[in-house]
């Protein structure tokens, strides 16, 4: 496969600029952490140094000890985190915990319909009946990550269950895109808006995810046929920068980093075609761009409901550190470390073979 073209030493820099400027901020123990540590995880996994994963015990063991707020699916997206902990340290507090957290998902959180989550956020269910695409994170992917590391078939057949109900209410069948949300209530997707951040959800679990799922399993290729139609259509709507915008089809929106850096990491992930490696290699160039000396990531969207109109998604404020940004951001550099090292590795591995033949 032909490698990404960056300079290792100036990514490896860049990450780990970011990994620090994440941990400057105080966040509670909900979604901006959840997906900030993911990222700082994958961060771990892909240049080896022992401070990240350090500083993500030290983080953790202080919020254990101090004391963790009620459960919502927003809240579990923090179990990515103690699962990552849990596999490099063997410690039981993180497992029982993170067995908390999934096991609140499977039996306790509020569903509809086909057992479709609902989104919840701050301990309660705000949004009565709704889906919303970042459910994929924050609770589906990760009770796939629960089933395939612990054995746990119950997991893994709810996270599973989860990517085929938010498929069937929120994929488009024309656009093949993902809506932001669906009301099951009223019986529509609300404003009706293909949000650039939350197709990255869709995007970048559905590619995940069909790593962790056996191919002889049913829900295998449909997990593929959605994510190849999705990236398919997302290819397309990048733009001359290397960039997305936050309502995909709506080129007078703003061009929005973290959105863009979760449909990059997907594509990074998945994609093994020209029109796939042109399309990261243009967004590697972007979003370096947006990775400021201190190591914050630039022209992130704050956190956005389901917006009543268009124009909400116009307006909404794009000036701040956000934890997902951070994380989404080191996701993407990440998966590009990873398979630049792994192509390189099955590379040597087939000219040995071929040279021993």
């Amino acid at each position: 496969m032909r490698p990404f073209q960056y300079s290792e030493e100036h990514v490896i820099e860049l990450v780990d600029r970011m990994v620090r400027r994440t941990f400057e901020v105080d966040y509670p123990w909900d979604w901006p952490a959840g997906v900030a540590f993911y990222g700082v995880g994958l961060a771990y996994g892909a240049t080896k140094k022992e401070e990240y994963l350090e500083l993500l015990k030290n983080w953790v063991d202080e919020y254990i000890e101090y004391g963790l707020p009620p459960m919502s699916v927003n809240v579990a997206s923090m179990g990515h985190t103690l699962l990552t902990l849990y596999l490099e340290t063997e410690e039981e507090k993180y497992l029982e915990l993170v067995r908390k957290k999934a096991d609140y998902l499977v039996h306790e959180a509020p569903k509809f319909a086909e057992g479709v989550l609902e989104h919840t956020v701050g301990g309660a269910s705000i949004f009565h009946e709704q889906a919303w695409v970042d459910t994929l994170f924050m609770a589906g992917y990760f009770l796939v990550r629960m089933g395939k590391a612990l054995n746990e078939p119950t997991y893994m057949a709810e996270g599973l269950n989860q990517f085929r109900g938010h498929e069937k209410y929120l994929q488009d069948p024309v656009t093949n895109l993902y809506y932001h949300g669906w009301d099951h209530l009223n019986k529509n997707h609300m404003s009706g808006v293909f949000w650039a951040r939350g197709n990255a959800w869709a995007a970048y679990t559905l590619a995940s995810v069909l790593r962790l799922v056996d191919v002889k399993e049913p829900a295998f290729m449909g997990i593929f046929g959605s994510l190849r139609d999705q990236l398919s259509a997302l290819i397309r709507l990048q733009s001359p920068n290397g960039l997305w915008h936050t309502v995909l089809t709506d080129p007078t929106t703003y061009e929005e980093t973290s959105g863009s850096a979760g449909i990059a990491a997907a594509i990074a992930l998945n994609g093994r075609t020209p029109k796939s490696y042109q399309a990261v290699q243009k967004a590697i160039t972007a979003l370096m761009a947006k990775v400021d000396e201190r190591g914050t990531v630039l022209d992130v969207s704050t956190g956005t409901a389901v917006m009543n109109t268009v124009q909400g998604y116009h307006e909404t404020s794009k000036k701040r550190i956000e934890g997902w940004g951070q994380g989404l951001a080191l996701t993407f550099f990440s998966h590009v470390l990873i398979r630049n090292k792994l192509d390189a590795q099955i590379e040597l591995a087939g000219k040995s073979w071929i040279k021993e033949d």
